[in-house]
């Protein structure tokens, strides 16, 4: 359901302006605990098979919580089978209120992104969200909500403040630390001494922009690290993730997107209904390399 903006912002304008300067901004208890534990369900739920898919397994009841967590590094896309995750997640009021005033009014979601990340579970090496999902306008941000307190120990996110000024996209090539990071390529090229790393408690938002250069580190606690990650752009800017037949790169748009608050003015082009296709990060090389 689309926001209407009725309440007061949380953030200041001092806020929004450090958004613009470094790239990222923190919002604590932006999620309240009530709703913090019921994602936390919900992530248990999608993880046991709860939601009926092909690409989901239903646990039996004799597997603990922690068995059916550790079958996943990251789900993408829960929102499409998961009301909750929609609603809770993306739809977010608090969310919809920062993206309006870091973005502009009218703000539209492309993609969820669960990430579980048990003990032991590799993080993502550096990146920019903006290679993956190209936006018209820069306005690509990420809303990274913290399910679970987030530290150093268990793989927070770090970032390398005022990355995303120049708007530079850096080249990327294969990363040779599979212990500690994915299998998605690695940024390089800049100075990683000045990276900072991003200690939030659970409830907490990092907003940050399409442009910032982070990554996360392998898990080495005792303690799950659920994060649910929704990306948002300005819903003026066209969203050329595919080429299709018949298009241009010009007019190229994908339409299976999610209205979050003020207008869409691409309402009349009618939105691709959205399939309940979700994709799950393979975890085997994951469990072999944590000794599984």
């Amino acid at each position: 359901m689309m926001s209407d903006l009725t309440t007061e912002s949380p953030i200041t304008d001092a806020d929004v302006e450090s958004y613009h300067d470094q790239g990222f901004l923190v919002v604590p208890g932006l999620v309240s605990d009530a709703e913090v534990e019921s994602l936390r369900a919900d992530a248990l739920h999608i993880c046991r098979g709860g939601y009926p898919h092909d690409k989901l397994e239903t646990m039996p009841s004799t597997t603990s919580d922690d068995e059916a967590l550790r079958n996943f590094l990251c789900i993408h896309f829960p929102h499409k089978i998961s009301p909750l995750m929609r609603e809770s997640g993306v739809c977010h009021e608090g969310v919809a209120h920062v993206l309006s005033r870091l973005i502009g009014p009218d703000v539209k979601c492309m993609q969820s992104m669960l990430f579980i990340k048990p003990p032991g579970f590799q993080g993502q090496a550096w990146h920019q969200d903006e290679i993956y999902i190209p936006t018209r306008d820069r306005s690509l941000i990420g809303a990274w909500i913290a399910v679970d307190d987030a530290t150093v120990e268990n793989g927070c996110l770090y970032v390398i403040p005022g990355s995303h000024r120049k708007g530079y996209l850096y080249p990327q090539h294969e990363h040779d630390n599979p212990d500690e990071f994915d299998f998605a390529p690695e940024s390089y090229g800049f100075d990683e001494d000045v990276e900072a790393p991003v200690e939030v408690k659970a409830g907490t938002l990092v907003f940050f922009n399409g442009y910032l250069l982070h990554r996360s580190r392998k898990n080495q606690g005792n303690i799950t690290r659920r994060v649910l990650v929704n990306h948002y752009c300005n819903a003026w800017s066209l969203l050329p993730w595919s080429i299709e037949e018949g298009e241009r790169v010009a007019n190229a748009d994908r339409r299976n997107i999610i209205p979050v608050s003020g207008v869409d003015p691409y309402a009349w082009k009618g939105y691709e209904k959205p399939p309940r296709s979700i994709h799950i990060r393979d975890c085997k090389a994951v469990k072999e390399l944590a000794g599984n």
